[in-house]
């Protein structure tokens, strides 16, 4: 095995996981430093097969989330793969694994089997509902995820249909959700020598991703219901039309707000009763629209972004994904990395001194096999 940098160095990480929201976690660690061994059924993650688009023809997919691994293809019903993918578990830092809960007891790699002999591990199972008998049975798709939290009844026009978000944003939230939880037990291990049980569902990512609007719910005993691309309790928080289309304005505060209205020469709307607070604003946004509309119409798109921005006010362009980059590119966050030349979204994390590393391209279906059964083959620890 390698020897990477980075804070994670030295922590071996056998990565269990499928499709997004478990290698989208196990891909942030390796970058880190980690050392991850993807392991794959004999056909390969799902994701390698989800396509167009595709790189070299490879699904742009898999290529999102999975660099810095290796691979190893092991069958979990042959005696002798089972038996490489039990002492993989026997040796990890950390599992990270994202089958139906319980799934894997029969090949001897739940936690209660895997600590037994390796009581270190921290063991991160993620789900779509949970372990407990109410929800262990349910298929955890996002989709799914997304419609029974109540994101689709969020998403979209208020006299249209509900709408899934552009990404499969539960499973990006539950594998961020996973990784904190992997380092927080790693730490704690740092105390006590002994890992735990790390347990992450999509849903109650769901719940806890939805903040305010799940707040509303709980707290305000409210329900919250589709307002487009307008917000709950901030306005002007939204595109607004201007001569050559609309642009992203966002005035979160009342010092903002008076900012905005100067800029766009009607300074009296600040003072205007109806207007001087949020809470106001918010509750007149269909007077206090307009007005803004009004002014906005007299110029360009970009005119209005360049003077409003250099007011102090947030806002910007409704970019496409790559241009949305080149933005990124231009304000000097490098977002593209090229391991093995393979482009990819660099990690989004900056350290003073253990920065993240590059080092290997997604790998091909069993690439490191031969490297990785022989070493497990090895004596070990």
């Amino acid at each position: 095995m390698t020897s990477p940098t980075g804070p994670l160095a030295g922590l071996l990480v056998a990565d269990f996981s499928r499709v997004l929201a478990g290698p989208y976690s196990t891909m942030l660690l390796a970058d880190l430093g980690a050392e991850v061994v993807k392991v794959e059924g004999p056909a390969g993650d799902d994701t390698r097969h989800w396509s167009p688009p595709v790189r070299d023809g490879v699904s742009t997919y898999y290529l999102g989330v999975n660099r810095n691994k290796r691979s190893v293809a092991l069958d979990l019903k042959d005696d002798g793969d089972r038996a490489a993918a039990q002492e993989l578990a026997r040796r990890a830092d950390v599992l990270v694994e994202n089958f139906k809960p319980g799934g894997l007891a029969r090949f001897g790699l739940d936690y209660a089997t895997v600590s037994a002999t390796n009581p270190a591990v921290v063991y991160a199972s993620i789900s779509g509902f949970g372990s407990q008998e109410g929800g262990s049975h349910l298929p955890g798709y996002d989709l799914i995820v997304q419609a029974i939290s109540g994101l689709m009844s969020l998403t979209g026009s208020p006299d249209g249909e509900p709408f899934r978000a552009g990404i499969s944003v539960f499973d990006v939230v539950a594998g961020l959700h996973a990784t904190i939880g992997v380092l927080s037990a790693l730490n704690a291990r740092h105390e006590t020598g002994k890992g735990q049980h790390v347990q992450v569902s999509l849903m109650a990512s769901a719940l806890s991703g939805m903040v305010n609007q799940s707040s509303a719910a709980v707290a305000g005993e409210v329900v919250p219901f589709r307002m487009g691309n307008s917000h709950p309790s901030l306005f002007p928080y939204e595109p607004m039309e201007c001569a050559d289309g609309e642009l992203i304005i966002t005035a979160g505060n009342n010092g903002q707000f008076r900012k905005l209205v100067e800029v766009l020469g009607v300074p009296e709307l600040a003072d205007d009763p109806r207007f001087a607070r949020n809470e106001d604003r918010t509750a007149n946004r269909d007077e206090l629209r307009p007005l803004l509309v009004e002014r906005l119409r007299t110029r360009g798109k970009q005119e209005w972004f360049e003077a409003i921005f250099a007011a102090g006010v947030p806002c910007g362009p409704i970019n496409t994904v790559d241009a949305g980059v080149a933005f990124a590119e231009q304000v000097g966050l490098d977002p593209v990395v090229r391991p093995g030349g393979i482009p990819s979204i660099r990690n989004p994390i900056t350290f003073s001194a253990t920065p993240p590393s590059y080092r290997l391209p997604p790998p091909a279906l069993d690439e490191h096999g031969a490297e990785i059964r022989a070493w497990l083959e090895a004596p070990g620890d």
